[in-house]
C-alpha cells in the first residue's frame, strides 16, 4: 500500500498482462495434444485475484482492491425491494384510482357548474347574435314545430291520422280516444253508483246485485 496508487495500478496491469500471456500458452499447449493446464493447473492466484462483478477477466490483487474507485466497485450493492405481488397492488385500487371520487372534495363540482353557466351563456349570446343578424338581412325567422309528427314517427302498431282542410297532418292517436258520447256514459254510470252508495241500503245494494246476475247484466 505504500508504493502509492500510479505504481500499484502498473503492478495490478503487469500482473493481468502476464496471467493473459499464460492464458494463451494454456490454450496451445492443449491444442498441441498436451495437458488441459487451464482445468487441472492450480487455481492459487484465482484465489488471491478478485474480479470486479460484471467485469470477468481482469483481476485486483492486495493493495489494488483498496484503490479510490476501485473500492466501490467491490462494494455490495443494496438489496432491491421485495417487489409487491399482484394481489398486493389490488388492494390500493378503489374507486378513487379510476377517479369515481373526484366530485367528492367539493372543489371540482362548483367549478364545473361555474364553467357550465359561462358554456350556456356564450351559447345563447351566439344564437341572439345569429338570430339578429339574420333578420337585419330580412330572413323570415320560422319556428321549428316540435309537435310535428313526421310519417316515420308513426305508431308501429298503426295510429289514426287527422287531416284538416289544407291537407296538412294535424294529429295522430296512438291510443285509443274515447268519443264524447262514451265520455258522457261514463259519467253516468258513475254518478248512479255514487248515489246508490250513498242513498241505498246493504239488502238493497244485495238484491240489485243479484237481480243483475238473473238477468245476466
Amino acid at each position: 500500500a505504500g508504493l502509492g496508487e500510479f505504481r500499484i495500478r502498473d503492478l495490478n496491469d503487469e500482473i493481468n498482462k502476464l496471467l493473459r500471456e499464460k492464458g494463451h500458452w494454456e490454450y496451445r499447449i492443449k491444442e498441441l495434444g498436451g495437458p488441459d493446464y487451464a482445468r487441472i493447473g492450480p487455481k492459487m492466484l484465482d484465489h488471491e485475484g478478485k474480479e470486479v462483478p460484471g467485469n470477468r477477466g481482469y483481476k485486483y490483487f492486495g493493495a489494488a482492491k483498496d484503490l479510490p474507485g476501485v473500492r466501490e466497485l467491490f462494494e455490495k450493492e443494496p438489496v432491491p425491494p421485495p417487489r409487491k405481488t399482484r394481489a398486493e397492488l389490488m388492494k390500493d385500487i378503489d374507486a378513487e384510482y379510476y377517479g369515481y371520487r373526484d366530485e367528492d372534495d367539493g372543489i371540482l363540482e362548483p367549478l364545473e357548474q361555474e364553467h357550465e353557466k359561462k358554456v350556456i351563456a356564450e351559447a345563447v349570446e351566439k344564437w341572439k347574435m345569429e338570430r339578429e343578424a339574420r333578420l337585419a338581412r330580412g330572413e323570415e325567422e320560422e319556428e321549428e314545430n316540435i309537435y310535428a309528427v313526421h310519417e316515420e314517427e308513426s305508431d308501429e302498431e298503426g295510429g289514426k291520422e287527422r287531416e284538416g282542410e289544407d291537407g296538412q297532418q294535424k294529429f295522430i292517436a296512438h291510443v285509443p280516444v274515447p268519443t264524447q258520447q262514451e265520455i258522457e256514459e261514463a259519467l253516468v254510470r258513475r254518478k248512479k253508483m255514487e248515489l246508490l252508495q250513498k242513498y241505498a241500503s246493504e239488502t238493497l245494494l244485495a238484491q240489485s246485485e243479484e237481480a243483475k246476475t238473473l238477468l245476466g247484466l
